[in-house]
């Protein structure tokens, strides 16, 4: 029986894989913040990446007006005189988009990456398409009507929701930083508009 080779040594060291990779949760979470970078919208930039049971990306989306509505002709604004002359009846949410964009048949039993969690609109979006699971990174609005029916709706539904983080920390080389300086900044304004 032949014995297991040990790798050659070099100068005494055997080259090991990087220890400050990304975990799949931030890999998705990060993508979901990148897709956010789209949004033209001036107060909320929110994203949303749903991924399969093999950790594949099947559906990214950002808030943004609907398709083939020109959004230099829509309100962006959050108050005005009239609701029909802020964003809120217009704007396509994240998860929304994220859903509508997938590239598979159907996203059922995947899980969906979030800035914010889903109002109750987006719940019930996601309820119909089949997601098993959200993975959000705040709850800003935790508080409000419409926070309180979508975790009611998710709970009913069998859906769990849980809270992740994102790490920015550089990698220890240069070489392995998975985030140029600007998007660890761009990313980090975010995050802290969201929290």
């Amino acid at each position: 029986m032949a014995e297991q080779q040990q790798p050659d040594l070099l100068n005494g060291n055997t080259t090991k894989k990087r220890e400050d990779y990304l975990e799949w949760p931030e890999y998705f979470m990060a993508v979901a913040f990148l897709s956010a970078q789209r949004s033209k919208d001036p107060s909320s930039q929110v994203g949303a990446c749903i991924v399969n049971q093999e950790n594949k990306i099947v559906g990214i989306g950002y808030n943004g007006m609907p398709n083939g509505c020109d959004d230099d002709l829509l309100p962006w604004s959050r108050s005005a005189d009239s609701r029909l002359n802020t964003k809120y009846p217009y704007v396509c949410h994240a998860e929304l988009n994220a859903i509508m964009n997938k590239n598979s048949a159907d996203v059922k039993g995947c899980t969906m990456y979030v800035a914010l969690f889903p109002c109750n609109e987006c719940a019930k979006l996601i309820i119909q398409a089949g997601l098993k699971e959200i993975v959000y990174l705040s709850d800003k609005y935790h508080d409000t009507l419409e926070m309180t029916a979508s975790r009611r709706l998710l709970s009913m539904a069998g859906i769990p929701y849980s809270f992740t983080r994102i790490s920015l920390k550089p990698a220890k080389e240069p070489s392995g930083a998975f985030l140029c300086g600007r998007m660890r900044e761009c990313l980090a304004t975010c995050i802290a508009e969201l929290l």
